[in-house]
Protein backbone atom coordinates (compact mmCIF):
# COMPACT_ATOMS: atom_id res chain seq x y z
CA UNK A 1 0.00 0.00 0.00
CA UNK A 2 2.99 2.56 0.62
CA UNK A 3 4.91 1.99 -2.38
CA UNK A 4 0.80 2.41 -4.40
CA UNK A 5 0.63 5.89 -2.13
CA UNK A 6 4.04 7.11 -2.66
CA UNK A 7 3.94 6.26 -6.47
CA UNK A 8 4.88 2.87 -7.59
CA UNK A 9 1.91 0.29 -8.89
CA UNK A 10 2.71 -3.03 -8.88
CA UNK A 11 0.92 -6.43 -8.04
CA UNK A 12 1.07 -7.88 -4.60
CA UNK A 13 -1.18 -10.53 -3.12
CA UNK A 14 -0.65 -9.59 0.33
CA UNK A 15 -0.97 -6.33 2.75
CA UNK A 16 2.11 -5.33 5.19
CA UNK A 17 0.77 -3.49 8.44
CA UNK A 18 3.52 -1.62 10.61
CA UNK A 19 2.24 -2.57 13.90
CA UNK A 20 3.60 -2.26 17.46
CA UNK A 21 3.49 -5.40 19.48
CA UNK A 22 0.65 -4.31 21.61
CA UNK A 23 -1.10 -3.52 18.55
CA UNK A 24 -0.56 -6.53 16.79
CA UNK A 25 -1.82 -8.32 20.64
CA UNK A 26 -5.34 -5.86 20.13
CA UNK A 27 -5.74 -7.14 16.33
CA UNK A 28 -5.46 -10.64 17.34
CA UNK A 29 -7.66 -10.36 19.69
CA UNK A 30 -10.34 -8.66 18.39
CA UNK A 31 -10.34 -10.49 14.28
CA UNK A 32 -9.16 -13.69 15.24
CA UNK A 33 -12.36 -15.45 14.43
CA UNK A 34 -14.60 -12.98 12.78
CA UNK A 35 -13.52 -12.84 9.19
CA UNK A 36 -9.54 -13.45 9.79
CA UNK A 37 -7.74 -16.54 10.78
CA UNK A 38 -3.76 -17.11 11.47
CA UNK A 39 -2.14 -19.33 8.68
CA UNK A 40 -0.78 -21.55 11.29
CA UNK A 41 -0.31 -21.98 14.49
CA UNK A 42 0.96 -19.44 16.25
CA UNK A 43 1.72 -17.17 13.83
CA UNK A 44 1.43 -13.23 13.83
CA UNK A 45 0.02 -13.22 10.17
CA UNK A 46 -3.36 -13.53 9.22
CA UNK A 47 -5.27 -14.60 6.51
CA UNK A 48 -9.05 -12.83 5.57
CA UNK A 49 -10.84 -16.22 5.06
CA UNK A 50 -13.70 -14.31 2.73
CA UNK A 51 -10.80 -12.83 0.35
CA UNK A 52 -7.65 -15.31 1.19
CA UNK A 53 -5.83 -12.27 1.50
CA UNK A 54 -2.76 -12.38 3.35
CA UNK A 55 -1.93 -9.48 6.11
CA UNK A 56 1.65 -9.45 7.02
CA UNK A 57 2.50 -7.49 10.30
CA UNK A 58 5.85 -6.03 10.31
CA UNK A 59 6.55 -5.42 14.52
CA UNK A 60 8.52 -2.44 15.74
CA UNK A 61 11.46 -3.96 16.87
CA UNK A 62 12.00 -6.45 14.19
CA UNK A 63 14.23 -6.79 11.64
CA UNK A 64 13.79 -6.63 7.76
CA UNK A 65 15.11 -9.28 5.40
CA UNK A 66 16.38 -12.09 7.25
CA UNK A 67 15.39 -10.77 10.88
CA UNK A 68 18.74 -10.47 12.30
CA UNK A 69 19.95 -7.55 14.28
CA UNK A 70 21.09 -4.88 11.65
CA UNK A 71 21.53 -0.93 12.09
CA UNK A 72 18.04 -0.66 10.59
CA UNK A 73 14.81 -1.95 12.58
CA UNK A 74 11.20 -1.32 11.92
CA UNK A 75 9.91 1.59 13.92
CA UNK A 76 7.02 2.89 15.40
CA UNK A 77 4.79 3.72 13.12
CA UNK A 78 3.45 6.82 14.77
CA UNK A 79 7.12 8.12 14.28
CA UNK A 80 6.99 7.21 10.72
CA UNK A 81 3.22 7.67 8.94
CA UNK A 82 2.33 9.87 7.10
CA UNK A 83 -1.13 10.59 5.16
CA UNK A 84 -1.67 10.31 1.43
CA UNK A 85 -5.22 10.63 0.01
CA UNK A 86 -6.29 9.79 3.30
CA UNK A 87 -4.32 6.80 3.82
CA UNK A 88 -1.66 6.37 6.69
CA UNK A 89 1.32 4.70 5.11
CA UNK A 90 5.07 5.11 6.20
CA UNK A 91 6.85 7.79 4.29
CA UNK A 92 9.30 7.81 1.59
CA UNK A 93 12.42 7.88 4.15
CA UNK A 94 11.37 4.28 6.07
CA UNK A 95 10.28 2.91 3.05
CA UNK A 96 13.39 3.06 1.19
CA UNK A 97 15.49 2.05 4.69
CA UNK A 98 13.28 -0.95 5.03
CA UNK A 99 12.93 -2.03 1.45
CA UNK A 100 16.68 -1.80 0.92
CA UNK A 101 17.58 -3.02 4.81
CA UNK A 102 15.36 -6.27 3.79
CA UNK A 103 17.22 -7.07 0.32
CA UNK A 104 20.71 -6.69 1.45
CA UNK A 105 20.56 -8.51 3.99
CA UNK A 106 17.85 -11.62 2.23
CA UNK A 107 18.73 -12.97 -1.09
CA UNK A 108 15.15 -13.61 -1.35
CA UNK A 109 13.86 -10.57 -0.82
CA UNK A 110 15.68 -8.98 -4.02
CA UNK A 111 12.31 -7.52 -5.14
CA UNK A 112 12.60 -5.16 -2.34
CA UNK A 113 15.66 -3.75 -3.95
CA UNK A 114 13.74 -3.47 -7.52
CA UNK A 115 11.26 -1.87 -5.67
CA UNK A 116 14.21 0.74 -4.41
CA UNK A 117 15.14 1.53 -8.09
CA UNK A 118 11.90 1.84 -9.22
CA UNK A 119 11.41 4.43 -7.07
CA UNK A 120 14.05 6.05 -7.55
CA UNK A 121 12.89 6.69 -11.31
CA UNK A 122 9.37 7.06 -11.03
CA UNK A 123 9.84 9.73 -8.40
CA UNK A 124 13.13 11.05 -10.09
CA UNK A 125 14.70 11.70 -6.98
CA UNK A 126 17.29 13.65 -6.09
CA UNK A 127 20.33 12.24 -5.28
CA UNK A 128 20.66 14.19 -2.34
CA UNK A 129 17.43 12.15 -0.74
CA UNK A 130 20.03 9.35 -0.24
CA UNK A 131 21.45 11.69 3.10
CA UNK A 132 18.05 11.22 4.69
CA UNK A 133 18.93 7.55 5.08
CA UNK A 134 20.52 5.77 7.47
CA UNK A 135 23.95 5.23 6.98
CA UNK A 136 23.50 1.52 6.79
CA UNK A 137 21.25 1.33 3.40
CA UNK A 138 22.87 4.59 2.14
CA UNK A 139 25.63 3.09 0.11
CA UNK A 140 23.28 1.25 -1.71
CA UNK A 141 20.79 4.09 -2.90
CA UNK A 142 23.77 5.65 -3.94
CA UNK A 143 24.36 2.63 -6.31
CA UNK A 144 20.78 2.74 -7.63
CA UNK A 145 20.62 6.29 -7.99
CA UNK A 146 23.69 6.39 -10.22
CA UNK A 147 22.56 3.18 -11.89
CA UNK A 148 19.37 4.77 -13.00
CA UNK A 149 20.97 8.38 -13.83
CA UNK A 150 23.25 6.48 -16.33
CA UNK A 151 20.88 4.45 -17.39
CA UNK A 152 18.51 7.19 -18.59
CA UNK A 153 21.17 9.14 -20.30
CA UNK A 154 21.39 9.31 -23.62
CA UNK A 155 23.02 7.30 -25.68
CA UNK A 156 25.24 6.86 -29.50
CA UNK A 157 22.23 5.53 -30.79
CA UNK A 158 18.99 7.60 -29.33
CA UNK A 159 20.93 10.96 -30.37
CA UNK A 160 21.25 9.79 -33.79
CA UNK A 161 17.56 8.64 -34.46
Amino acid sequence: MALNRHGLRRFTDDVDILVTPDALKTIHERLVGLGYLPPHGKSKHLRDTELGVRIEFLTTGDYPGDGKPKPVAFPDPADVSVHIDDISVVNLETLFEVKIASGKSNILRQKDLGDAVELIKILKLPRSFGSKLSPYVQEEFYRYWDANATANEPNDWEISQ
